[in-house]
């Protein structure tokens, strides 16, 4: 039963996007939702830094408005990234490239396994976590990852 949602960037600039268009409305339905079933939210920091350094190159200042009302109107929604996450994704991105199969470009920072390292790091079991993500490719060979679309919120507690 999935307990914990990790955003990946592209749901969470959906979820922070000023106009509301129906899949900015459907998503945000969709996560409260999620919220009324328990389920806790997740921004990992990388993710937070990838879509914030992409809303200042914009000079989206509506948008960096709402990513920073949505990260902290809950204080247990950022999920920093530690020294153990660091540590455990370097051996995630080691193990990927051993297995022939790279998230990410030889010397790319490789947010996909940084994100996995993260979720894999609040010490949950692997099937109360899932990554709401639109690179489902990469990051489901670490955890469960979907499209938003694709995670019915009836599956969680």
């Amino acid at each position: 039963m999935i307990r914990f949602l990790l955003l990946d960037s592209g749901p969470l600039g959906l979820l922070t996007h000023p106009r509301r268009s129906a899949e900015v409305v459907a998503i945000n339905d969709w996560l409260l939702r999620c919220l009324l079933h328990d389920v806790q939210v997740f921004v990992p920091a990388i993710v937070y830094y990838e879509l914030r350094r992409e809303l200042l190159r914009a000079d989206k200042v509506s948008s960096l408005a709402r990513l920073d009302v949505f990260v902290h109107s809950n204080p247990g929604r950022y999920l920093f990234l530690t020294d153990e996450a660091l540590h455990l994704g370097a051996e995630l991105w080691a193990k990927a490239r051993r297995a022939g199969r790279p998230t990410a470009a030889r010397d790319a920072l490789d947010v996909d396994v940084l994100i996995a390292a993260q979720a894999v790091s609040l010490g949950a079991h692997s099937s109360e976590i899932i990554i709401a993500t639109s690179n489902r490719k990469h990051l489901s060979q670490y955890l469960a990852a979907a499209d938003w679309t694709e995670i019915p919120f009836e599956n969680y507690r």
